[in-house]
């Protein structure tokens, strides 16, 4: 099929790689450049990157909702246009301008998890599974018909990068699938139940921020949750310390406090929770590079009885 594919993150380049394979990609949207970096350096996507190097056009609207870019999309004739991870909201003209529509590869078992976040959220409300859903795009924040599903597990070492990863390769091989599907003419629409659906927003600033009043459980699903960006935090003397890897521990501190430091060990230092304790064994200091506690605390004084807030 001649396709028109959309996407921005690395989560979207195992889709088009696969794309590519069967399928002839007549252009590739993506989001416009952004300057990053205390050089405000201008950067590409990665879905950029990669239509570059496979000599495909690019377009990088600022906003979809455009005249120009509308007719320059209706140009090209596409059969269908696939969307993964692009980050920009398409209007019900786009949508219905191909011959078989929009489809979108979702990080999620929808109707769970529709929004801009889904695979973050599913680490961090401590989920054992998630998957990856094809979707017939519709008006609506992710509310179109199911095409196809795959289920992955979310194990206890799992991250927001280890995860994006999995199902980043599992929704390039279900893409393939339901694509072949559509052209056959095969493809079965389950709609879905919009009562179960639940909502994975944007991850906010204040979701970042540790509250160690929580479990230890919760606390460590947020930190693996928020790995590799933006990452959770604690304040430490009104100084941000980034918090990249914990271990929870099974000690209970009763008469401690919430986010007190109750020890230092050889791993890192020992913090009181909602429940038990959790040690910290990777941190980042403002401004500084990710590193081991033991190695932190070894040019940095970690008070113990401070309390973490």
């Amino acid at each position: 099929m001649d396709i028109v594919f959309m996407g921005t993150p690395d989560f979207a380049v195992k889709s088009l790689e696969k794309i590519i394979e069967e399928h002839n990609v007549l252009a590739i949207v993506t989001q416009p450049d952004k300057p990053k970096g205390r050089g405000k350096k201008m950067l590409s996507s990665p879905v950029k990157e990669k239509a570059i190097e496979l000599s495909i056009p690019v377009l990088q609207p600022e906003n979809t909702k455009d005249v120009e870019f509308s007719k320059i999309l209706a140009g090209f004739k596409a059969d269908i246009f696939v969307v993964a991870a692009y980050g920009q909201i398409l209007t019900e003209e786009v949508l219905n301008m191909s011959r078989y529509g929009a489809i979108n590869v979702h990080g999620s078992l929808l109707p769970k998890y529709r929004g801009a976040g889904p695979i973050q959220w599913s680490i961090i409300n401590g989920e054992k599974t998630t998957g990856i859903t094809i979707m017939q795009m519709a008006k609506g924040l992710d509310s179109g018909d199911m095409l196809c599903k795959e289920e992955v597990e979310i194990t206890l070492k799992d991250t927001y990068g280890t995860l994006n990863e999995k199902l980043a390769y599992v929704g390039g091989s279900l893409l393939i699938r339901a694509l072949k599907d559509i052209e056959n003419g095969v493809v079965v629409k389950i709609p879905q139940d919009h009562e179960a659906s639940t909502y994975a927003p944007m991850i906010k600033k204040e979701t970042e921020l540790i509250d160690w009043s929580k479990t230890s459980w919760e606390i460590s699903c947020l930190v693996r949750g928020l790995d590799p960006q933006p990452g959770a935090y604690t304040l430490y003397k009104d100084e941000i310390l980034k918090v990249w890897q914990v271990e929870i521990l099974n000690n209970v501190f009763s008469d401690k406090k919430c986010g007190e430091i109750l020890e230092k060990t050889k791993k890192g230092f020992v913090v009181k929770t909602g429940d038990t304790s959790i040690l910290v064994e990777v941190i980042q200091a403002k401004g500084g590079k990710k590193m081991p506690t033991d190695a932190y605390m070894r040019g940095h004084e970690i008070e113990l009885g401070a309390v973490l807030s």
